[in-house]
């Protein structure tokens, strides 16, 4: 009889055993952790940690997940005492609850009780269960045992603290501490922590009596009834255990309200969209992502954008975008993608930032930069704002008139076309387009397809791309790319100008006036502290887009406005449709910011001064009249002695020049302004005609002072087609630009004299044969012109 019962008991320690050793394996194999078993929402911040947006995860709830670490231990404590205060002391499942919930229900006919643990709501919880018939208590129950058996206790607390249910489809402590109070967990006061405790047990009764008290203009509701009393009830039991004072008391008689979730932040929605579209590409989202943005400056941009149209909607000018950015590390601080995101009549969706629009003017400063660089020009250099042709391109001005001689500066800041375009016309490696590209311009087509074009907006970019190339200005000549997060690497960036041609542009720039300002020269400022501002106009063909871009501070700032299906507006003008706009923006900006200054610079070292003749931009001869100074690069700027202001001895009684040797009594020194004949004729037109130099006497004349001829016509580039059925019409224009003193201009065609011709005329030549011939215009200095004419015969 002992032997049997000795063997009874061996077997039942055996039994045992093996159950023990089967109970701890399960606990040590690796299971998937709880977290990973659900998909989370993201919350998006700004640089502040000011909340943005709080995503939907995947299964559309609002759920942040978060480590039982970062939860404060009140929060823990309120919550195992609302919910199950033996939760450290039960397998998953508390029969005295069960039996208790299950009297009242269906022997006492009272309210449904469940009597469920923590564990038994996790598992309801996590697997959907219906638990509201004796069959789904016990899976329940089965559930709740797997669950402990599998996992550590606080892997259960932090999961259920991570998937309780706090309305609607918010689920979590997380997410409903950001949602209702607008703070995270760790930052909880004992009341809120209190409330957050006592609302997953009847989340939806409990909201109900809350959110309906106040109206809808308003964002937070105070606690309702329900929930005023199921947190004063926790309160006295937490008082009972954890103590408390008078002060705390009248803590918890204070109001509180809760923030409606229809009222969660929609902030910055295109920078956002943005940003969690590119992050998705990479990868899946985090539970949290940390903007640059700034939603200080990202709502005094939107402010600006709606007064604004408000006061231009009768011009029909009803959508704006704006982007600014900090250029010292890249971060954007504010994008304004639309008007308004939430108006389909403006496709209000579309980012208008990263749309690809012709930016018209903008790209200029970036023609006269590359200039400098190849020692084209310095910013006094005079140019030609003339009637031009580039072969087969005519450019005009946006007026329709032409100024003459105007120097780099003034012809930037005043927006003139011809001179800019001379200007790419001789820009070598790299070209704007070479440049373009090498910035990361996205999308352009061939070279061949833009031709001079590019420069007055022929191509397209994006106010993004236009952005960093302003921003590029504004670090001295290194291209770095736009930065959205604020774990984004700062990029080292590569250079693409000099840190001299960027400096002289800027100081270029400097000189635009504001539009209520308009004193050419005078340079737009802002603040009190006269805070210099760079910046530039745009306005692309048939007035589809109107722009301003521009630096003031360390901030970049691109201003837009037009129509997203690229309808004109003669409204739309970027002086009159953007620059307004832009001010606005900048003057809002620094009203806020007394502090506003420009980040500390040094002057390039290869920078100095010179003294400059104004009419020429070349050094003053002892005749100039006006002088002035600019910025040049020795060894490459281009500067020569003027020759533009010439002394000459004119004999008193005939008016001619006088021969030497000079008679005092009948001869006087005086000085003539020497114009080629081609700005003559802008000066005349314009109603102010320059005095002519007189005519040469019989003396010899050693050399001449002035510029050779330059043809005009024939264009450079263009092949001429001959008709044999019109032979009177296969004639081809020939005329050049010469110098004031010039009185004739001789042409050859291959060494065969063709005829002569006086300043201003044209002279008609019948190219006798197909093929190539070398043009010569030779004017009556000595001076000499070169062109090659390609003529083809079209049938």
């Amino acid at each position: 009889m002992i032997v049997v019962v000795h063997r009874r008991w061996r077997r039942r320690v055996l039994v045992a055993a093996v159950v023990g050793l089967a109970l701890v394996a399960i606990r040590l194999w690796p299971h998937l952790p709880l977290s990973a078993q659900v998909p989370e929402s993201t919350a998006v911040y700004d640089a502040d940690g000011r909340l943005l947006r709080l995503v939907l995860s995947r299964d559309d709830k609002y759920r942040l997940w978060l480590p039982l670490v970062q939860m404060p231990p009140q929060l823990i404590a309120a919550v195992q005492l609302q919910e199950d205060q033996w939760f450290r002391w039960h397998p998953g499942v508390n029969p005295l609850s069960l039996l208790r919930g299950a009297y009242e229900t269906y022997v006492a006919r009272g309210p449904p009780q469940g009597g469920s643990t923590l564990t038994m709501q996790l598992a309801r919880l996590m697997y959907r269960l219906d638990t509201r018939s004796p069959g789904g208590k016990l899976v329940q129950v089965a559930r709740a045992l797997q669950l402990e058996l599998c996992y550590s206790k606080d892997a259960l607390l932090e999961a259920y603290l991570n998937l309780a249910p706090y309305g609607g489809n918010i689920e979590g402590v997380g997410a409903a501490s950001l949602i209702y109070f607008d703070k995270p967990v760790a930052r909880l006061t004992l009341p809120e922590t209190l409330v957050l405790a006592v609302l997953p047990q009847d989340p939806s009764r409990r909201l109900r009596s809350t959110l309906a008290n106040g109206d809808t203009e308003h964002s937070s509701r105070v606690l309702g009834h329900s929930l005023v009393a199921a947190r004063a009830r926790l309160y006295q039991r937490w008082r009972a255990i954890h103590g408390g004072d008078a002060g705390l008391d009248a803590l918890l008689r204070l109001p509180l309200s809760l923030r409606s979730p229809s009222a969660l932040p929609y902030a910055a929605p295109h920078a956002v969209d943005q940003l969690l579209l590119a992050t998705r590409r990479v990868g899946a989202l985090p539970t949290r992502l940390d903007t640059t943005l700034d939603l200080r400056l990202q709502r005094t941009l939107e402010r600006q954008i709606e007064g604004f149209l408000q006061m231009q909607r009768e011009r029909g000018i009803d959508n704006a975008a704006a982007l600014l950015l900090d250029s010292r590390d890249m971060a954007v601080k504010a994008l304004v993608g639309s008007a308004d995101y939430f108006d389909a009549g403006i496709a209000g969706q579309v980012n208008g930032t990263a749309a690809k629009r012709s930016p018209g003017s903008t790209l200029k400063p970036f023609v006269y930069a590359l200039g400098i660089d190849q020692g084209v020009l310095h910013p006094r250099t005079v140019l030609r704002d003339v009637p031009t042709a580039f072969g087969p391109f005519s450019p005009e001005n946006f007026d329709g008139r032409f100024l003459g001689p105007v120097n780099a500066t003034d012809a930037l800041i005043r927006s003139r076309n011809i001179p800019a375009v001379q200007v790419a016309a001789r820009l070598a490696s790299p070209n704007l387009y070479g440049f373009l590209k090498a910035a990361g311009i996205s999308r352009m087509a061939s070279e061949r397809h833009y031709g001079l074009a590019l420069v007055l907006g022929g191509g397209e970019v994006t106010m993004q791309e236009l952005a960093r190339l302003y921003a590029m200005l504004a670090n001295r000549g290194v291209m770095r790319p736009l930065r959205f997060r604020v774990d984004a690497p700062q990029a080292q960036g590569v250079r693409l100008l000099s840190d001299a041609a960027s400096f002289m542009v800027m100081d270029m720039l400097r000189h635009n006036p504001r539009p209520d300002d308009g004193v050419l020269g005078q340079g737009a400022q802002v603040g009190s502290r006269g805070l210099p501002v760079y910046w530039k106009t745009g306005t692309s063909w048939a007035f589809r887009d109107a722009w301003a871009a521009g630096v003031f501070g360390p901030y970049v700032l691109v201003v837009w406005s037009g129509h997203f299906d690229g309808s004109g507006n003669p409204a739309l003008i970027g002086a009159q449709a953007a620059a307004p706009l832009f001010f606005r923006i900048v003057d809002a900006i620094a009203a806020q910011d007394s502090q506003l200054a420009e980040p500390a610079w040094t002057l390039p070292e290869n920078v100095k001064q010179v003294e400059i003749c104004l009419a020429s931009g070349d050094l003053p001869n002892a005749e100039c009249p006006q002088r002035g100074d600019t910025w040049f690069i020795p060894g490459k700027s281009p500067i020569r002695v003027s020759a533009v202001h010439r002394a000459l001895m004119i004999d008193s009684r005939s008016g001619t020049i006088a021969c030497p040797p000079y008679d005092p009594l009948h001869t006087r020194r005086q000085v003539f302004e020497y114009w080629p004949s081609d700005l003559a004729q802008v000066f005349a037109q314009a109603g102010m005609p320059r005095r002519k130099p007189p005519a040469a006497a019989d003396c010899a004349i050693v050399a001449s002072d002035g510029d050779p001829p330059r043809i005009d016509s024939p264009l450079r580039g263009v092949t001429y087609a001959l008709r044999r059925s019109q032979p009177e019409r296969n004639r081809i224009a020939l005329s050049a630009s010469v110098d004031a003193g010039v009185r004739r201009l001789f042409w050859f065609a291959d060494n065969a004299y063709l005829g002569h011709s006086a300043p201003g005329e044209t002279l008609f030549w019948q190219a006798p044969h197909v093929g190539t011939s070398r043009l010569r215009a030779v004017d009556d200095q000595g001076q000499v012109d070169e062109r090659v004419v390609k003529v083809e015969v079209m049938e």
